[in-house]
């Protein structure tokens, strides 16, 4: 069976935004070095970023030029629809104010377990094309992922422990086999998986291990163990250092 091509688009994003983790950096510029095809797709993508800036900023200058037009034509308007003006900025901005007090008061702190869960989750998506490079598709991992997309986490899970049998060091698997098993509420079974992944040091798929294995202490009740392992995460930078940080906050 021939080799899938691997789909680098998640890591070339998040290598030009200085995203990826310390023991992501080295192991994507492997893959570098080894494809001028992989150089080429990174150069292209960061000039296009560099182009969408541009624009943006283009766009922005536009903007404020809009805005002193308006505050020049403000300027010439009778006195008293200059007050009403005033006037109705300053309640807009006293409403802004009551409606950040109000976010500030009902958000951040003395959230239960799932309204954490409602906020900061999200699946995480794979793709077959986003295959490690030293392992083909097969029948069983082809069956799982299209379990696994389909939302049927259980079976998911059982197609992707028998990859598992045939490839033990198949990191991508053990991982989604983890997060199948974490969406079904098995969270022990998760947990071994993604100490797994991270035990190994050697994948790219080490930094959703350590935000899953934060959901899992967090879901096990164990929030001393979900805080010390968000910040690590947060230390580490990359993905999910945001969600990790306002977590933290969260669960103190």
């Amino acid at each position: 069976m021939s080799m899938k091509p691997i789909d680098f688009s998640y890591f070339i994003e998040r290598y030009n935004a200085g995203e990826m983790s310390d023991a992501e950096k080295p192991l994507f510029r492997k893959e570098l070095d080894g494809s001028e095809k992989l150089r080429n797709e990174v150069h292209l993508r960061k000039r296009t970023d560099e182009i969408l800036k541009k624009q943006d900023i283009i766009s922005l200058r536009n903007k404020l030029s809009l805005i002193d037009s308006r505050k020049r034509r403000e300027a010439e308007l009778p006195v008293r629809n200059l007050k009403n003006l005033v006037f109705m900025k300053y309640a807009a901005v006293i409403a802004g104010l009551v409606l950040i007090g109000s976010i500030t008061l009902f958000s951040g702190k003395n959230l239960s377990r799932d309204e954490i869960m409602n906020r900061y989750y999200k699946a995480y998506e794979a793709s077959s094309s986003q295959r490690s490079i030293q392992f083909e598709s097969n029948a069983d991992f082809d069956l799982a992922m299209e379990f696994y997309n389909a939302h049927d986490y259980k079976k998911a899970a059982i197609y992707f422990s028998k990859v598992i049998e045939n490839s033990p060091k198949d990191m991508q698997s053990i991982l989604l086999y983890g997060v199948s098993n974490f969406e079904d509420k098995k969270y022990p079974e998760a947990k071994q998986s993604f100490d797994k992944v991270i035990s190994d040091g050697n994948n790219l798929f080490i930094e959703t291990a350590e935000w899953y294995l934060a959901l899992c202490y967090l879901n096990i009740d164990e929030r001393k163990k979900a805080i010390k392992q968000l910040r690590i995460i947060n230390k580490e930078g990359g993905f999910y250092k945001d969600d990790a940080k306002r977590m933290i906050k969260t669960l103190k």
